[in-house]
């Protein structure tokens, strides 16, 4: 990437609050159908936005940095799995840790990338606030990926605070948006509430989409399944602990950083979606989720942890290095990290709940090009 193209935080953070005011003053509300290109009363969700959407875990090289060729190798894994869709930079896997110029770098290397894949890209839109969140939401839109998440702003407190905060978004989406029911690790605000949702999805006709996973789960699924219309597709997500339960109350696929599974997780929506074989489905959730509970023995926590073994014994990763919060969750100056350190006896673990997953697995391996990501 040159010179040229690469924006400093502080440039975009600058632009972003000279725009929001202007933003707002101007008439958020102006986000009508016609503007994103739906007709008018459109109902309909986008038929690309559904299935399995996992989110993609960040790989880093030894020295801590953010492994570009990597990131996009993880994406063509995932096309080459079959997985429906894919998001970045969204998870709970420290991705407040990224820079601002890392995330818009690894933006437009996934959008490079995904020219060329059947998988569609969903991008990652949050901030501390809206000006930041419109930074990565403009910057989003100049790369017209299928669809854009984005959850609420750590800075809220009130739900008139997240209302204000995707109003701004709605005004720059001009694609299918799904919003998250949980904040980050800064977020100290309320749970968006079941009626906000219906009325921003009443409101935008590129919104009613909702990755569900605040409490009550399953009373909040149920109640957003029967508000279609306006709301479009709800997901599942914590892991997909709840997933096949879920599944069966109205949600239409599943947002979790569980990347390195889904060719498992594609098989697994194909079953849901045809019946053609329960027990099949069964079996292969189930071993699904004896792999994700490797976060209860192992070591590196649920969401990166033990699966970074598997991103490197699939091919992907050339690492299993992470970055980690300073004391109290703050974000250090400058990055922590460190390489995994697993014991025979914690691989041999691994081993044994992967092999289980074989029936599942897709045979062969994907063939990866050198990335965009390398300068």
């Amino acid at each position: 990437m040159s010179n040229q193209r690469r924006i400093t935080r502080r440039q975009m953070l600058r632009g972003a609050v000279a725009g929001a005011s202007g933003i707002i003053a101007a008439g958020i509300l102006q986000a009508d159908e016609q503007r994103v290109g739906l007709p008018s009363g459109a109902t309909d969700a986008d038929p690309r936005i559904r299935g399995p959407f996992p989110i993609l875990s960040t790989p880093f090289t030894a020295s801590g940095a953010v492994d570009f060729d990597a990131l996009a190798n993880q994406a063509r894994f995932v096309d080459w799995c079959g997985s429906p869709g894919m998001i970045w930079p969204q998870a709970g896997d420290a991705v407040d840790l990224l820079t601002t110029d890392e995330k818009l770098q690894g933006m437009e290397v996934l959008a490079a990338t995904a020219r060329g894949l059947r998988t569609a890209l969903c991008l990652g839109v949050q901030g501390k606030d809206t000006a930041e969140m419109l930074v990565f939401a403009k910057h989003a839109e100049r790369l017209a990926p299928a669809a854009i998440i984005s959850r609420p702003p750590d800075s809220g407190r009130t739900e008139d605070d997240m209302r204000q905060y995707w109003r701004a978004l709605a005004a720059v989406a001009q694609r299918p948006v799904i919003l998250q029911t949980t904040g980050g690790t800064a977020y100290r605000g309320p749970v968006p509430s079941v009626p906000l949702l219906i009325e921003l999805a009443k409101e935008f006709p590129h919104f009613g989409y909702v990755k569900e996973e605040a409490g009550p789960v399953i009373a909040r699924t149920r109640a957003l399944v029967a508000a279609k219309p306006p709301i479009r597709c709800v997901f599942s997500a914590r892991g997909g602990l709840g997933w096949l339960y879920e599944s069966r109350l109205g949600t239409e696929g599943l947002i979790t950083e569980r990347a390195v599974y889904a060719d498992v997780l594609a098989r697994i929506w194909e079953l849901q979606q045809n019946g053609s074989d329960p027990a099949a489905l069964k079996d292969a959730y189930s071993k699904f989720l004896l792999m994700t509970n490797l976060s209860e023995t192992h070591p590196g926590g649920g969401l990166r942890g033990a699966h970074l073994y598997l991103w490197k014994k699939r091919g992907v990763f050339q690492t299993m290095v992470s970055r980690h919060y300073g004391p109290g969750s703050t974000i250090p100056a400058s990055p922590i990290f460190s390489e995994l350190n697993l014991t025979a006896e914690d691989i041999a673990e691994i081993e044994f709940r992967f092999d289980a997953l074989k029936p599942y697995l897709k045979s062969g391996s994907p063939s990866f090009a050198p990335g965009p990501g390398r300068e």
